[in-house]
C-alpha cells in the first residue's frame, strides 16, 4: 500500500485523537537527556515520515555548546537542555525511533553535516543563504541581536561599534559574520572559531565587543560579570527547524509537528527550560503552513 503524507486524510485524523498515556522517551546516544518535554503522539505514525526524517532508523540531532537555541548544560545539575536538543528528542519520540545528539564546535559545522546527511535536523536561523543549502520551516522563534560588551567600555550602542581600531567577534562562518562583514565599513571582525573561546578573547581584550542573538549573549554574559548586553539590537534572527535538502516528502509531518509544539506551548516551555532570552514578542502569533 502507498503512503502518502498530506495535511488531510488519516494523518489529519489520526493527529486528533491522542494517546491517553505518553510513549516512553527514546534512548539517548551520546548525551544525557534530561528534563524531556512531554510530546502529544499520533495514534497512528505515517512509514514515510519515519524512512524520510530518520533514514539510519535513529535521528540525528545536530548541536552547537554555549547557545540555548540549541543546547546548554544546567550549571548546577548538569543536565543538558536547548531548543534544538529538546525538539530532536521531542521529534524523534513522535517519530518512534532512537536519537543520537552530534556536537559540533560552532553552527557553521552544524549546516555543512547536514547539507552531508550526517545529520538530520537542527534548530537555527533561517536565512535566505541557509535556504539554498537545507529546508526549514517557517520560524519559529525570533530573536534579537545584539552585542556584549565590557562594562567599562565606551560602546554604548550598536552605532558606536562601527569605527576605527574596534575589534568585533563572530562566530566563524555565522551568518552574522555575513551580515556584519557587509553592514561595517571601519570596524574590524574577527572569527572566533568556537563560543567557548569567547570569554577568554574579551577578557584578555583581543575583542573589544561580541556579536551574536542575545541567547548567547546573555548565556555567556552570566559567566563574565564585568561584561553586558546592550540594550539595542542590530536585527533579528528567524530561528526554525532545518533538515537536509531532498526530504520534501516528509516536509507535511514536520510542519505539523512545529506547529503543535507552538500552539501546545511546549516550544516555549524548552526555550525558557534553557533560559533563553532576547526573544521578540510575537503577540501569540502562530506558525501557519503556506
Amino acid at each position: 500500500m502507498k503512503h502518502t503524507l498530506t495535511r488531510h486524510g488519516f494523518y489529519a485524523a489520526a493527529l486528533s485523537v491522542l494517546l491517553a498515556a505518553q510513549l516512553a522517551l527514546t534512548a539517548c546516544v551520546g548525551v544525557q537527556f534530561g528534563n524531556s518535554a512531554r510530546v502529544e503522539t499520533p495514534a497512528e505514525l505515517p512509514p514515510l515520515a519515519q524512512q524520510v526524517l530518520a533514514p539510519q532508523g535513529v535521528l540525528k540531532v545536530g548541536v552547537y555548546l554555549g547557545s540555548p537555541t540549541s543546547w546548554v548544560k544546567d550549571a548546577q545539575t548538569g543536565a543538558s537542555l536547548g531548543v534544538a536538543f529538546e525538539l530532536g528528542h521531542a521529534l524523534a519520540q513522535q517519530l518512534q525511533v532512537p536519537v543520537q545528539v552530534v556536537q559540533f564546535p560552532r553552527v557553521a559545522e552544524v549546516i555543512e553535516a547536514l547539507k552531508a546527511g550526517q545529520v538530520d535536523m537542527t534548530f537555527t536561523n533561517a536565512t535566505a543563504a541557509r535556504a539554498k543549502e537545507v529546508d526549514f520551516t517557517p520560524p519559529l522563534i525570533q530573536l534579537e541581536l545584539g552585542v556584549l560588551v565590557p562594562r567599562s567600555s565606551s560602546i554604548r550602542s550598536f552605532a558606536d561599534v562601527d569605527k576605527a581600531g574596534m575589534r568585533l567577534g563572530v562566530s566563524q562562518g555565522s551568518s552574522s559574520q555575513g551580515v556584519l562583514g557587509q553592514r561595517l565599513k571601519q570596524a574590524t571582525l574577527v572569527p572566533v572559531p568556537a563560543l567557548t573561546q569567547v570569554q577568554q578573547m574579551l577578557a584578555s581584550r583581543q575583542l573589544d565587543a561580541f556579536a551574536t542573538n542575545k541567547g548567547i549573549l546573555f548565556e555567556l554574559a552570566e559567566k563574565m560579570p564585568d561584561m553586558h548586553v546592550l540594550a539595542d539590537n542590530w536585527g533579528v534572527e528567524n530561528l526554525a527547524i532545518a533538515i537536509p535538502k531532498g526530504r520534501a516528502a516528509a516536509m507535511p509531518y514536520l510542519l505539523d509537528f512545529a506547529q503543535q509544539a507552538q500552539q501546545t506551548g511546549q516550544l516555549s516551555q524548552m526555550a525558557r527550560r534553557a533560559g533563553l532570552r532576547g526573544m521578540v514578542p510575537t503577540g501569540a502569533a502562530v506558525l501557519e503552513r503556506k
